[in-house]
């Protein structure tokens, strides 16, 4: 009945011409409604495979088994939380608030982040605001799957709308992707545009292509698995397609950060979406399988369904145990909160397209939604990136970010092992900072250099003392696939260089003692050269750094 609805609503005329789509308001509170409840469906369900199978089927007897209850674990999910974080800045400061509140917010957040987030919030806390803060020159990782998993806000509050997801886009996106990683996202809230109107997730999926650019990258993915899906019968068949052309392909991995990157893991959900012909689980268990993120896969798959659907529609085991009162991490919003401000959301964004919000005599609402031709952003390749836009926070908006910098951390983190030393010349490689463990010890610091030629240094200067045997002891560890270059320094004058791998710390350790003696009494410059010997995996661990002075005689 739905379905007829639909088509008969679905476009009017008006007296201008121009073209329309109604929307009962009842009818997007349910799908709204069903596009986060199938996000928190989907990441649930796939959270305990997470990056455990990297470029290979997730094997059928390895897939968890859904339990009605699982539905409740999804308050501390960071697939959820992070897009709420935009939903905060629009709530507090308006639909149209400023790319520079956007990322003054999202640098303010303090929940741990990884990949382009990390980068990205990183860049907005050293005071290089967006959109520089996701530019290649500063962001290594522009590709990546972020603002992919986060765009599911965008659609949720734009209903037939996929201009304001695009430019949506523009705002969040930029605090963290470029090139193929934003359009990512903007294709996802497109696709949650179109799902309001559509149950035909292909015509879902063919509406999310016309929000991007059609030369690029992800576009050609998009259409790659619209036409493989009509070509090859089995997903195992066609995610092996997959895997030869965008994960094989060198062409396909420029910019990439290996399994991490958006085509890939955008194509894992379309492949759900494809192959699962409309159904919940398999669109779910599908798009798990595929790999890599395999529980942001299947959280966008099942959400942009479960929007077409709608919540009264979803089966009772995704719903009937779902406890809307607790808060999801690190926000301000349970279920009936959130629901609420992407409603509030969602009027603002039709008024200011052009729409109206129709009220009958007996109360109900219809938003009358105006049809416009889809503009994307413009094409950028994140491998042959445009001009940065040289954009840096004012001192006043430096005053309103109130989390503490890189490289505050990192010294933060420097003193709990070794007070009084400083660290500099830190490469954002390996997310460097504090490890709770490595390799069996308690307490680590890991650094990485900022090049292949210029070394990570810790540093201090220190008196000496006249009496006594003083000794330098370190405990320093690496990556299990790389080694690095140990170098110690005493006023520029070299006085260790030991590599430490795999053949010199077998146990994963190396302990270091460097005898001090010659500068009794004196009071010299101490450096510790984090230092590459190969650019592969080298970031040094340092779990001890200590100076200590043994009386004389011992």
């Amino acid at each position: 009945m739905r379905h007829l609805l639909l088509l008969l609503t679905l476009l009017t005329t008006t007296l201008a011409g121009a073209a329309e789509r109604r929307l009962p308001l009842a009818d997007y509170l349910d799908h709204m409604k069903g596009g986060w409840v199938g996000q928190i469906a989907g990441v649930c369900w796939g959270a305990p495979t997470e990056f455990r199978f990297g470029d290979k089927i997730i094997p059928e007897e390895a897939m968890p088994k859904w339990q009605p209850k699982m539905i409740n674990d999804a308050f501390g999910q960071d697939d959820l939380y992070v897009e709420m974080t935009f939903l905060r800045t629009m709530e507090e400061h308006g639909l149209d608030c400023s790319i520079r509140q956007a990322g003054i917010d999202f640098a303010n957040s303090r929940y741990p982040l990884w990949c382009a987030n990390d980068a990205g919030r990183k860049n907005l806390r050293s005071g290089i605001a967006p959109p520089d803060s996701s530019h290649p020159k500063f962001n290594r990782c522009p590709n990546d799957i972020d603002y992919q998993i986060e765009a599911d806000f965008s659609g949720l509050i734009a209903p037939g709308l996929p201009n304001v997801a695009v430019a949506l886009g523009e705002k969040f996106g930029r605090l963290m992707n470029y090139g193929d990683g934003l359009y990512a996202g903007q294709f996802i809230g497109a696709c949650y545009a179109e799902a309001f109107f559509e149950p035909d997730v292909r015509r879902i999926i063919e509406a999310g292509l016309k929000a991007i650019p059609a030369q690029s990258q992800y576009a050609e993915m998009v259409r790659d698995m619209l036409a493989w899906s009509r070509d090859i019968p089995d997903w195992q068949a066609c995610w092996q397609r997959i895997q030869a052309k965008y994960r094989q392909d060198p062409a396909y991995q420029k910019a990439s950060n290996g399994g991490i990157d958006c085509k890939v893991n955008g194509a894992y959900v379309l492949l759900g979406l494809l192959y699962g012909k409309g159904d919940i689980d398999q669109t779910i268990v599908i798009a798990c399988r595929g790999g890599q993120d395999s529980d942001c896969n299947p959280s966008s798959a099942a959400g942009i369904l479960c929007a077409s659907l709608g919540f009264a529609k979803m089966p009772a085991r995704f719903t009937q145990q779902l406890d809307e009162k607790p808060i999801f991490s690190h926000t301000a919003y349970n279920v009936p909160k959130l629901l609420a401000v992407c409603e509030k959301l969602a009027r603002q964004a039709l008024v200011r397209e052009g729409g109206r919000v129709e009220k009958a005599a007996d109360g109900t609402e219809t938003l009358v939604i105006p049809v416009k031709p889809t503009q994307p952003s413009p094409l950028e390749l994140s491998w042959s990136p445009g001009p940065i836009a040289d954009s840096k926070f004012t001192d006043a908006e430096k005053a309103l970010i109130t989390a503490p910098s890189p490289a505050a951390e990192l010294k933060a983190a420097l003193n709990k092992i070794a007070p009084g030393w400083s660290i500099a010349q830190v490469g954002p490689d390996m997310e460097p900072g504090w490890r709770d463990e490595w390799r069996g010890r308690q307490g680590v610091l890991l650094t990485h250099p900022l090049d292949r030629n210029t070394p990570c240094v810790i540093s201090r200067k220190l008196d000496v003392p006249a009496q006594g045997r003083t000794t330098l002891r370190l405990a320093v560890s690496h990556y299990p696939e790389g080694d690095w270059d140990l170098v110690v320094r005493a006023d520029m004058r070299e006085l260790l260089r030991q590599t430490v791998g795999p053949k010199t710390a077998p146990n994963g350790w190396l302990e270091v003692s460097v005898d001090l003696s010659e500068y009794a009494g004196k009071t010299v410059l101490l450096e510790l050269y984090n230092q590459a010997n190969g650019w592969a995996w080298e970031a040094g661990y340092w779990q001890k750094i200590a100076v200590e002075t043994a009386a004389a005689g011992q």
